[in-house]
Formats: C-alpha cells, structure tokens, sequence
C-alpha cells in the first residue's frame, strides 16, 4: 500500500469551495493565540508539476510514517490552492520561498508591490514568514534544495562563443533573442534583469513559455539563443543544452519549503517529519528525481518512495 493516495474526485468540489471560501477576516489573523494544531488527517497540496509532485508525495510519507493518514490533492492554480491552505481544506503544501513571498506580497500589498523575494535566504525567508503569519500559515524550514530561474544556450553555441556564465554572454555582445513566457519582458529576474546586471543586449522575446518543449527546441536550432528554465529541468540534455552560471546573482532564493495551515498542521511533529527531508534533499537530488519521471517515465509515487528509502529515512518496502 502506497503513502497516499490522489484525491482526483476532490478536485472541482475544492476549487468551487476554496473560491468563495472567506475563513477569518486577515485583520484578524494577525494575534494568533490558539495553540498549532494536529489533525490526524492531513491533506498535501500539490502544484501539479513534475517536481511538486515528487515533494507532495515524499511529504506524504513522511508523514504517513509520523502516524498521519494523508491524502494527495493536485489543484494546479495558486489563485485556488493558496486560499485552500489558508481555510484548510489542504493542510500542507511545498512551495518557494521566494517566488510565494512575492506572490503574498502583491496579494496583502497589491499588484504594484515591491518585490520582497531576493537572492538572499535568511531576508527571504524573513519576508515570507511575516507575511504568511497573518493568513495563519506556518513556513517551516527550508533545507538545501533551491529550484530557481536559469538559462541555458546550445551547448555548441557555448563551445563557439566560450560562454559558461551570464556575464560572459553579457561581455561578448552578441545579440540574444530569449525564449520564455511572456511576462519575462517586464520581470526584473527575466529580460531587464539580463540587461541591467549582465548587459546582455536581449533584442526580442520569443513567447514559448518557461522551460517548455518549444522554447528548448528554439534554442536547440538556433532560432533562439537563450532559454528561460529552472536549475533542476532534467532535460537539457535531451535538447543539447547547457546552463549558464548566474554569477552575480540575478535570481532570487527560491528554496524549496514546506507551507502547513497553523490551525491543522502547526505541530512539533509536522515540523520534525518534514525536517528530516531536509538534512539530505539538494537542488541535484530533485534534478535526479525529475529526470526519472520526465524522460524515464517512471511512477512519482515510485520515484519518491525510492528515494526516502534510499536515504534511510522510511524502511525499504517488500
């Protein structure tokens, strides 16, 4: 018998519920008085991507093996699934610091807010708490797996132009036509980030999206030169692709942490089975997992249980 199990049924009656769902004024859920909770039955959302998948899952049976019984819910809109968290019809989710600190922010501060996100962990993680701590979330621990913004170029195309970091495509001036979601033309990380930190002269964006096939496959023929994609995408290879080092720190610190509504999932023991993913996972360790799933076709549920057992931190199944 698996850890858990994937609550697909559940899905619509949630994003109905979640979407009207109000729960207690955020004016009032500043003063948390009542003690964490701990519910015996704990619900993890996940994203609805390869990679939060893998983590709902392997938080899943961590905690199934601290005394939970769990559930899988995938709700792949953090519109929907965040107030999900916050009313508790899901109880724990993984998330990145930086990017769901900024998200926080334009939703307490408005669309117009200052990002909060930066490439700095501890300032991160400070931002995120306090604004978390008002919708009675707790952001528990993060360990050493970050999954942040990347680019990569042809791996030929770095062999011809001698391009390992972002400041050596800056400093060669060649003109670079970027595929990536649309909103990289106006994102500090993305399209004026590359031109105000490294100088790189971005002459276009090509809208193929974030790491998609498409956007790979641009680059891979030479209709693009630069690719917008995440430090553990396990299928560069695949597309002949290489990353480029981020040396002056564009992106900000996207560690990978779990996000627990206080009320249901605050506890001591919440916190201690999750933590003890954190004394192994590393950003390579995701990359791995996601590879195995994306390009090997493997099981996630498999992928996640096998790792967990291979680092001794749930015993090997018969």
């Amino acid at each position: 018998m698996r850890a858990a199990r994937t609550v697909a049924a559940l899905a619509v009656p949630l994003l109905a519920a979640a979407a009207c769902a109000t729960g207690p004024a955020l004016e009032n859920r500043g003063a948390l008085t009542a003690p964490p909770g701990d519910s015996t039955h704990l619900t993890i959302g996940s994203a609805g991507f390869t990679e939060s998948d893998l983590l709902a899952r392997m938080y899943a049976i961590l905690l199934k093996r601290a005394g939970y019984r769990t559930e899988i819910l995938s709700v792949t809109n953090r519109e929907i699934y965040e107030p999900a968290l916050e009313s508790g019809r899901i109880d724990v989710v993984p998330e990145y610091a930086a990017t769901f600190a900024d998200w926080l922010n334009t939703r307490t501060h408005g669309p117009d807010a200052r990002p909060v996100g930066s490439p700095d962990p501890a300032t991160t993680m400070r931002a995120l708490r306090a604004l978390a701590a008002p919708r009675g979330l707790t952001v528990l621990d993060p360990g050493r797996a970050v999954d942040r913004n990347a680019f990569a170029v042809a791996v030929s195309y770095a062999r011809k132009h001698r391009l390992r970091t972002l400041s050596d495509l800056g400093r060669s001036g060649l003109p670079v036509r970027l595929a990536a979601g649309d909103e990289c033309v106006r994102r500090p990380y993305c399209a004026p980030g590359l031109r105000t930190t490294y100088g790189i002269d971005i002459t276009g964006v090509d809208p193929k999206g974030v790491g998609t096939t498409q956007a790979k496959q641009a680059v891979s023929s030479g209709q693009d030169q630069l690719v917008l994609t995440t430090t553990t995408d396990a299928t560069l290879d695949r597309f002949g692709l290489v990353l480029l080092a981020d040396d002056k720190h564009l992106q900000n610190a996207d560690l990978v942490v779990p996000v627990v509504n206080r009320a249901r999932a605050g506890s001591e023991r919440v916190r201690r089975a999750l933590g003890r993913l954190n004394t192994v996972l590393t950003t390579g360790d995701l990359a791995s997992m996601n590879q195995r799933v994306d390009s090997w076709r493997r099981l996630p549920d498999d992928v996640a249980r096998e790792y967990l057992e291979s680092k001794g931190l749930v015993p090997t199944e018969d």
